[in-house]
């Protein structure tokens, strides 16, 4: 498979600040990847080295077989870019902003007048073409900023945190977008705090904590790896919490792991049917039960012991 991105002993410091730590990480062409993990894991300092928008302080990077530190200018004409801060001018409409964004990349103007007009019909913004951005809804300036990020046909769409307070509905509307561009062979790197987001959307990811990489593969896999397929919720009265352990040994041939938080026992399983009709021969005392599908959710809580928190 070819390499679109390659990471080798990726590192970065501001200051004192070991913000990045010696990572390694592939992304292989027509691929979504993702970058998973709370703020302030790292995610958006790698991308921001990516797109040649951070200098890397060691360690190697490359895009398309170019270091991003010898060839940053052509990297930026192959590379589309939707920043987590809305960057869109507030003083142009919508056709203006596609066009003035053209203009960086010396795209024709007739050129950039076709392209255009076919990315914001594929965005759904065709209807608004003349509308100030200041009078767009939130939703439809990210996908404004997504057909922006298109106009110079980039061979690398990074996205990050591209659905960051967005409304359910909205994000989702963003979410079929960007499927269409996968399923059209683009490579795209995505980074991401919402789990469902990753699952929806990603091939392969990293999940990250603290600058490392904690964990790699590709959704299901991971889910499957380090959770199981089911998961066991159960409230425990508040006089059972320090009694966590010895009932999770009550039930060992059918769990493969567990955490406690806040009160609720998660017990990890591929047996859930039978752990939940176990559990009812037992005389405990619970506020609900419930068995449920495992997530990215419980691969990232069972791998740093807390949930990873959407902060929008």
């Amino acid at each position: 498979m070819m390499e679109v991105v390659k990471a080798e002993n990726l590192t970065k410091y501001y200051g004192n600040i070991r913000a990045v730590d010696s990572i390694h990480f592939q992304v292989f062409k027509g691929e979504c990847f993702g970058l998973l993990g709370p703020n302030g894991a790292g995610k958006t300092t790698v991308v921001k080295m990516i797109y040649c928008f951070s200098p890397v302080s060691s360690g190697t990077l490359q895009v398309s077989g170019m270091n991003v530190m010898d060839s940053p200018v052509q990297i930026k004409k192959i590379t589309g870019v939707v920043a987590q801060e809305n960057n869109l001018d507030p003083d142009l409409n919508v056709h203006e902003n596609m066009i003035v964004y053209a203009g960086y990349f010396n795209i024709p103007r007739k050129t950039a007048e076709v392209r255009a007009r076919e990315l914001l019909e594929f965005m759904d913004l065709s209807s608004k073409i003349n509308t100030p951005v200041e009078n767009l809804s939130g939703g439809m300036k990210r996908r404004l900023a997504v057909a922006r990020s298109l106009i110079n046909q980039p061979q690398l769409l990074i996205l990050d945190e591209p659905t960051t307070g967005l409304d359910p509905h909205a994000r989702h509307l963003v979410w079929e977008q960007l499927q269409k561009l996968k399923k059209d062979g683009l490579t795209i790197i995505l980074t991401t705090h919402y789990l469902e987001e990753a699952s929806v959307l990603c091939d392969r990811l990293i999940i990250m904590d603290q600058g490392i990489i904690i964990e790699e593969g590709a959704p299901r896999e991971l889910i499957l790896k380090h959770v199981g397929k089911e998961v066991v919720e159960i409230e425990l009265a508040e006089n059972l919490h320090d009694k966590s352990t010895s009932l999770v040994s009550e039930f060992q041939e059918h769990v493969s792991g567990y955490h406690l938080e806040r009160g609720s026992l998660y017990l990890f399983t591929n047996k859930g049917q039978e752990l939940i009709s176990k559990l009812s021969h037992f005389n405990i005392s619970t506020g609900y039960q419930l068995l449920r599908p495992a997530t990215l959710e419980d691969v990232f809580l069972k791998l740093t012991g807390r949930k990873l928190k959407n902060e929008s």
